[in-house]
């Protein structure tokens, strides 16, 4: 349980009294971040058929983050800016395997401004974990509605959820919804700032949506605004489009409850495009690469009581890690002790704008998307104006924007030196990798976890639940895989194992109906036929030992396990046995602490 330091207790009681005798009250902060939107998805960066009205009258009213990086993919981006520190650092250098779980030692911006007295809320999207001690509500949000896993469908996500009329998890329980994602988790950030305001309490409302993340789904009116392209690029934009509609009604909302003067209102996104209709300004790459156009995003932040009305692009190198600092700089809130960011804080930069004294220094981006790390593995070291890629190709950004030419040859040593700092961070970083994030059982604040093949760590993963219907293509003659456990407890532990979610009552080895269709350019996780499996037993391992093995009667919908499970960090293996004498992946299991 996170207990608030005294100089946290002391930095309320002195906001309390300042707000009632001067009437000084912090910045709130509203900050929006999407899912996929590359630099270019914009009307304002140059995107030739992008529909971006109310963003790009946003840019123009803000000032904006010219050279500004987070990481290739989404997890390790989201997770540099909850925490300051670099992904790799925190655990989460994918988006899978086990490796997208925000480990327990990390403290989020959540958090830290929840103890110096904010609201703070969390819409949306937030894959960094869906387990105790992973999920928000345990990260210091004290208002959460999201999806599950990393997109809506995905298999820590409600079953059957395909962006429109989804059910959602709001503190933690599944709650139905009328209309499409992203406009059902802007309403709700709306409702939790207008509870806020009614409240004088200043508030932190973090609007992250899974849009326009495949698949690619959107509601046919924004689709139809987009007739001279493909179906693909109608959905894709049509969901920017709805995006961008969310943020002018926001903005419009904050106006007329009479706070837009003192609140930070950000636009941001988590990587480079996945869209792009043939458009990435320039860069080279797309999503998941080491190039500008995978981490290079846009940065738009409007405060009105901080001067920051007018456009203004600050062309200095930023990073998603100098986001929690910098936050916190402005709201007059501190770090917990002992918390050292790999960032550090830019409001210098964001009130004046670039000028001759701001530091030089390197940063880093890199794609591991792997179960361990690897070294230079898609990387890019940045210093201003330069980028070492892979350890090896130096780009001049100066002169070539789009990193075609190679120039590492003519400078040897400003080579030498970008790979100098890799090795130091690399070599600093390095023992953190050994540590998992241990989902926690055996524990008063979660005693029944229900885990997913989501977060299985081995490198073929059933991560959506399209997989779990065509369960069979994850056969394998010998199953690897595994959660860590951090057991709480020795005690015994009942363990339900499921092919299907416990609601649909369905047999293991039954095959299923596909679901319905939406709009969009493809078919939703849903609409894929489960396929029957011809599974025999039922296998459950801790370290390795195995635990318990139950054969699979015709019918059977579950097998349940009681079995002792000592105290200390532990690997839970489940897996069918086949008829053929093949093994796969249990994708449900829930696992109970018996008093």
């Amino acid at each position: 349980m996170h207990i608030l330091s005294m100089k946290s207790i002391a930095l309320i009681l002195s906001l309390y009294l300042a707000t009632a005798v001067f009437g000084y009250t912090r910045p709130n902060i509203v900050f929006v971040i999407t899912d996929d939107q590359g630099y270019g998805d914009m009307g304002c960066h140059g995107h030739p058929f992008a529909i971006t009205p109310h963003i790009d009258q946003l840019a123009s009213e803000s000032v904006g983050l010219e050279d500004y990086h987070v990481f290739p993919t989404c997890s390790p981006s989201r997770s540099a800016i909850m925490t300051g520190h670099w992904a790799n650092r925190t655990g989460v250098w994918h988006t899978i395997m086990g490796r997208s779980m925000l480990r327990e030692n990390e403290v989020t911006l959540g958090q830290m401004l929840k103890d110096a007295g904010y609201a703070t809320g969390m819409f949306g999207k937030w894959h960094m974990g869906d387990n105790f001690p992973f999920r928000p509500e345990d990260r210091g949000f004290t208002e959460v509605y999201r999806h599950g896993g990393g997109g809506v469908g995905q298999i820590p996500d409600y079953w059957d959820n395909a962006y429109f009329d989804g059910s959602y998890y709001h503190n933690g329980k599944a709650v139905p919804a009328k209309g499409f994602c992203t406009d059902v988790f802007f309403g709700q950030a709306k409702r939790f700032i207008k509870e806020s305001v009614e409240a004088k309490q200043p508030f932190f409302a973090y609007v992250s949506t899974n849009a326009p993340h495949g698949p690619l789904h959107a509601p046919q009116n924004y689709m139809d605004m987009y007739p001279d392209v493909s179906k693909r690029w109608q959905a894709f934009y049509g969901m920017v489009t709805n995006i961008d509609d969310n943020v002018g009604a926001l903005r419009d909302y904050l106006a007329e409850l009479g706070v837009t003067e003192n609140t930070i209102f950000i636009y941001t996104t988590d990587n480079g495009t996945a869209g792009g209709g043939g458009y990435t300004a320039g860069m080279r790459g797309r999503k998941g690469s080491e190039y500008d156009g995978g981490h290079r995003v846009p940065f738009f932040m409007h405060y009105p009581a901080g001067g920051l009305t007018s456009e203004k692009k600050v062309k200095t190198l930023t990073h998603a890690v100098d986001i929690a600092p910098t936050l916190l700089d402005f709201c007059e809130a501190d770090a917990p002790e002992g918390v050292k960011f790999d960032g550090r804080s830019i409001r210098s930069l964001l009130e004046k704008g670039d000028y001759d004294s701001w530091p030089e220094r390197m940063l880093i981006s890199d794609s591991q998307r792997v179960v361990d790390p690897i070294k230079w593995r898609k990387s890019s070291v940045m210093s201003q104006g330069w980028r070492l890629v892979n350890g090896e190709e130096l780009y001049n950004m100066e002169v070539d924007g789009a990193q075609k030419k190679d120039v590492s040859a003519k400078h040897p040593e400003r080579v030498k030196k970008m790979r100098a700092f890799y090795e130091a961070w690399w070599a600093e970083l390095l023992p953190t990798f050994q540590e998992d994030a241990y989902i926690v059982i055996g524990d008063d604040r979660a005693p029944i976890v229900n885990l997913t093949s989501h977060d299985v760590i081995m490198e073929k993963v059933a991560w959506n639940q399209s997989f779990v219907r065509g369960l069979s293509e994850f056969e394998q003659p010998s199953f690897t895989g595994y959660w860590s456990l951090d057991v709480r407890s020795s005690a015994n532990y009942a363990i339900t194992l499921r092919r299907w979610p416990a609601a649909l009552k369905k047999g293991i080895r039954t095959p299923m109906e596909p679901g319905a269709d939406v709009p969009g350019s493809q078919k939703p996780y849903r609409a894929t036929a489960g396929d029957a499996i011809e599974a025999t037993h039922m296998v459950l391992k801790v370290d390795g030992v195995e635990l318990g093995q139950s054969p699979i009667k015709e019918g059977d919908t579950q097998i349940k396990f009681e079995v002792p499970i000592q105290e200390g960090k532990r690997k839970l293996s489940t897996y069918f046995k086949l008829s053929n004498g093949h093994e796969l992946v249990v994708p449900f299991a829930e696992i109970e602490l018996l008093k």
